[in-house]
């Protein structure tokens, strides 16, 4: 008999972006995404970091003070990284990620044609970003699907019980 305790897609899919977001040398908030094509292929992986060739030790990664020495100016999120680092057209796809995406990644997942997030927390909802963010996904019906934010911590306590 095949076992039954076996994580859905949209779980498997969520563990993928929480590996993602490991990679993140932001001290404050990691977060990561995939982009899934509909035949459950990873046609794209990110997460939040300074862009290539612009170096985590000379740029800051304060999230107050003035703006251009803070990390926000220069900061990509996971969701635009997953994007710009996909392997191919994006019309359909299916994106995970960690935190609910802002209204600048929601633009960029609008504009690539993915259809279905997949996120878990959404912790800045009350936020003008993720106020305006809803506001257009909604406009370009994009499916919205929040995951139960534990996902993470089960899978790892069952794999710590079977060791």
């Amino acid at each position: 008999m095949k076992r039954s305790d076996v994580l859905t897609w949209d779980e498997y899919f969520m563990g993928l972006a929480h590996l993602s977001a490991r990679r993140s040398k932001d001290p404050s908030t990691q977060v990561g995404a995939c982009i899934v094509s509909h035949q459950h292929r990873v046609v794209g992986i990110g997460y939040n970091g300074f862009p290539n060739g612009c170096s985590d030790d000379e740029f800051p990664w304060a999230r107050e003070g003035e703006f251009a020495e803070t990390k926000y100016p220069f900061v990509v999120h996971a969701e635009l990284n997953a994007i710009l680092n996909s392997t191919q057209s994006l019309q359909g796809c299916t994106i995970y990620v960690s935190l609910f995406p802002c209204n600048e990644c929601a633009k960029a997942i609008i504009q690539s044609g993915i259809s279905r997030i997949v996120y878990e927390c959404d912790k800045y909802a009350d936020s003008d970003e993720v106020k305006a963010s809803k506001r257009m996904l909604k406009a370009a019906n994009i499916e919205l699907v929040q995951l139960p934010y534990a996902i993470e911590l089960q899978v790892s306590r069952k794999q710590a019980e079977k060791c």
